[in-house]
């Protein structure tokens, strides 16, 4: 019989390159103009990945969805600092990560990511956990695309607890805000990390669940807003806005943060950066602007079900 708290990296693999395949062709399907470019690469130090990048397209202005699964000898230590007693044991992590800019701003900036990461220290069991999630970052926000990007993230937890989605959302809204602005990234979704039951079957089945439920989630927002008119003024609010994504990937990210101190791809890592941004100094939005309902309704941390949940 197969221990369930033993991991298959292999099947996790299979999955993560079938989940790649399938958003790839979903988004080029919504672009309807440019495809995905794939370029694969090797690790000198060990593992490799597939990145595949889209630019200036008719919906996408820039988008990346990454696979990778890399391995060492010694974890960076940005994944040891509250693991300390796995220090100096080989490890292997691998994952998909996504991140997409569309050109018109009424089309939020979507970002997902799910991971699986094992290590092996000498004379004991392997050591291995999953985590993922997905986040929206609206510019010009609407009640309905927020509450059916938070009901799709938490019909995706549900199977495994009705306890997960409420703990998970809770986590992103504290890891995706920029305490140097006092101010949430977007609307949030769901975010976990470190996550082992010591079921294996289970975990997966989880973390299979949120990675299969993006596109489900992201696609309707996307085909509602992008024939969305605007102008000048939409557009440079959008790249201000943009300069707060780029300060969290930067300052903040764990992935970013592993990525470049585990000797990875920097073009695959910084893929999550929008081609275009600006930064304004002291810039106030007018009040009663739908600039100003950005952060005074949308970018609150609020329950966006909770009027489902008093029905």
């Amino acid at each position: 019989m197969t221990d369930p708290a033993m991991p298959d990296s292999e099947a996790v693999r299979q999955y993560l390159l079938n989940l790649q395949d399938t958003i790839c062709e979903r988004l080029e399907a919504l672009d309807g103009k440019e495809r995905f470019v794939t370029d694969a690469w090797d690790r000198p130090e060990g593992g490799g990945g597939i990145s595949r990048v889209i630019t200036e397209g008719a919906v996408f202005e820039k988008g990346g969805v990454n696979f990778s699964r890399v391995m060492g000898e010694q974890m960076p230590p940005s994944a040891t600092a509250h693991r300390p007693h796995l220090a100096g044991a080989p490890w292997q992590a691998m994952g998909v990560s996504l991140v997409m800019h569309p050109k018109n701003p009424y089309v939020p900036t979507s970002h997902a990511n799910v991971r699986f990461f094992v290590a092996t220290p000498k004379d004991s069991e392997p050591v291995w956990w999953f985590g993922g999630g997905y986040d929206l970052t609206p510019y010009y926000g609407f009640d309905d695309d927020c509450r059916h990007w938070h009901d799709t993230a938490r019909n995706a937890c549900l199977p495994f607890g009705a306890d997960i989605y409420p703990r998970y959302k809770q986590w992103c809204d504290e890891y995706f805000y920029l305490k140097h602005r006092q101010e949430p990234r977007g609307i949030g979704g769901l975010f976990f990390d470190d996550h082992n039951t010591g079921n294996f079957a289970d975990d997966f089945g989880l973390m299979q669940s949120v990675g299969s439920s993006f596109i489900a989630a992201y696609e309707p927002i996307v085909q509602r807003r992008m024939d969305h008119p605007w102008g000048e003024r939409e557009r440079e609010f959008q790249l201000y806005r943009r300069g707060r994504y780029v300060e969290f990937n930067l300052v903040y990210d764990r992935g970013t943060l592993f990525g470049l101190q585990s000797g990875g791809r920097t073009e695959s890592i910084l893929m999550s950066l929008p081609p275009l941004v600006r930064w304004d100094y002291n810039r106030t939005p007018e009040q009663g602007s739908e600039e100003a309902r950005l952060t005074e309704h949308f970018l609150t941390g609020r329950n966006w079900l909770e009027e489902d949940d008093a029905q």
